[in-house]
This record gives structure tokens, C-alpha cells and sequence, in this order.
């Protein structure tokens, strides 16, 4: 597994609470600077992890949960009839950045030549996936923007009410 200190984790940043779009007691959801395709997202735990084999079972069902939620705002957000979740547990799975997180990306049919295509894409810019130079960025206005619209979203559109 990858070690690191949190002081020295870009998603333990100072900043990282300002950069959510949505958040609870033990995650955050943040928007990326440079999203394979609209709506990419990264999911993350408050406390600093490398592994998803570090969470004990509780925070790891209350992940999947917090990660369905903001799957399910995305997803209508964006319009999207699909999505990828994916994460690189460990060097040799291309985990770069040693916190544990998800990235939720939409999809639509047609979105990419391939469905796989966003897979590429993602490992050649996993070493920085809040400040990517190798896909295109939005700038800090557009991302800013996007952030709000997300923020002023209702918790979980599609998530029935009631029992």
C-alpha cells in the first residue's frame, strides 16, 4: 500500500472542505478540475486512508452508501443512463495518490468511441486527479460554478421519500 502522512495527501488539502459539493461527518464529494466526461466526480473519506482495506466494516458500507448518493445526484444532475465507478487500490492497481477514493464518472451511449475508453484516460492523469494537466481543465470559474449548481441541488433527487 501506498504510506503517506496526511500533512503531504492532496486529499487531506486544507482546501479540500472548500472544493466539496457535498459532504457528511466521514466523506466528501468533489467535483473534478478535469472530468473524463461531465460529471466526474471523487468520493472520499474525511479520515485518511490508503485502502479501502483499512475501513472497518461499518465505514466501508457507509462509503458505498454516501457514494450511491452522490451517484444517484450525478446521475440525474447529468442526465447520464449509466456510470463507472472505479478505484485503484494499491501501486499495482495505479493508485498515485495515496488516500482512498472513488471516481464516479456518468455516462451516456455514444459518450466515447469505446464505453472503455474512459479506463486510458484515467490512468494517464490519476497522479493528480484534482489538478490534471493531462486532460483538459475547467477553470477555476467553471469549476467553481459547477460546484455551486451541485451544492444548491436537493440531497438525493432520486432517492424515494417515505417509507
Amino acid at each position: 500500500m501506498l504510506a503517506s502522512e496526511p500533512a503531504d495527501c492532496p486529499l487531506c488539502a486544507p482546501d479540500i472542505e472548500a472544493r466539496a459539493f457535498r459532504s457528511d461527518a466521514w466523506h466528501l464529494a468533489i467535483y473534478n478540475i478535469a472530468p473524463i466526461l461531465p460529471g466526474h466526480a471523487l468520493v472520499l473519506p474525511r479520515r485518511h486512508v490508503c485502502s479501502a482495506l483499512e475501513l472497518a466494516d461499518e465505514e466501508l458500507a457507509a462509503f458505498a452508501l454516501f457514494a450511491r448518493r452522490i451517484t444517484r445526484l450525478l446521475a440525474v444532475t447529468f442526465a447520464a443512463d449509466g456510470f463507472d465507478w472505479t478505484i485503484q487500490d494499491g501501486p499495482s492497481a495505479g493508485q498515485t495518490v495515496p488516500h482512498l477514493h472513488l471516481h464516479i464518472i456518468p455516462r451516456h451511449a455514444g459518450d466515447l468511441p469505446d464505453p472503455g475508453d474512459w479506463y486510458p484516460a484515467l490512468l494517464a492523469s490519476e497522479a493528480a486527479p484534482l489538478d490534471s494537466t493531462v486532460r483538459p481543465r475547467l477553470s477555476a470559474s467553471e469549476h467553481a460554478q459547477i460546484t455551486r449548481h451541485l451544492r444548491a441541488l436537493s440531497d438525493d433527487p432520486a432517492e424515494p421519500s417515505g417509507p
